[in-house]
């Protein structure tokens, strides 16, 4: 699938949304820039999050209340070579049946990521940004 816009990015997280089966959780894997906040931002829309949706490059993780209960916990390991106690912070969030976790640069805890997530690569084209989940 070919994204060409940053609201076409919105809109492919808004309809990702309608696919989810709590408990989940998604990998995001793309380099710096490519969309992967704007995904989720789109992903929080479609989920009925009312809260403003940042990156959470700088804090590690941010969690949003959903309706209806549990949280989508956001967690970016991007400044991280290892995880310390944020593994500790995403082993626990993995036990909550109603949260939506959704991992960018995940290598150094892909042993804790449970072997059914959902992984959504994104890459640069020349076409704008090319999406395989």
């Amino acid at each position: 699938m070919d994204i060409k816009s940053e609201q076409e990015m919105l809109d492919f997280g808004c309809e990702y949304a309608q696919r989810i089966v709590r408990p989940a959780v998604i990998e995001l894997v793309g380099d710096v820039g490519v969309g992967k906040t704007t995904f989720v931002k789109g992903l929080a829309k479609g989920l009925g999050v009312k809260e403003s949706i940042t990156s959470p490059s700088f804090t590690i993780s941010k969690s949003y209340a959903l309706p209806g209960g549990g949280r989508l916990i956001h967690y970016d390991f991007y400044r991280l070579s290892e995880p310390g106690l944020m593994a500790d912070d995403l082993v626990d969030s993995l036990k909550d049946a109603k949260n939506i976790l959704v991992i960018e640069w995940g290598e150094s805890i892909a042993d804790l990521l449970p072997k059914e997530h959902m992984k959504i690569e994104i890459e640069y084209t020349k076409k704008g940004r090319k999406i395989i989940a």
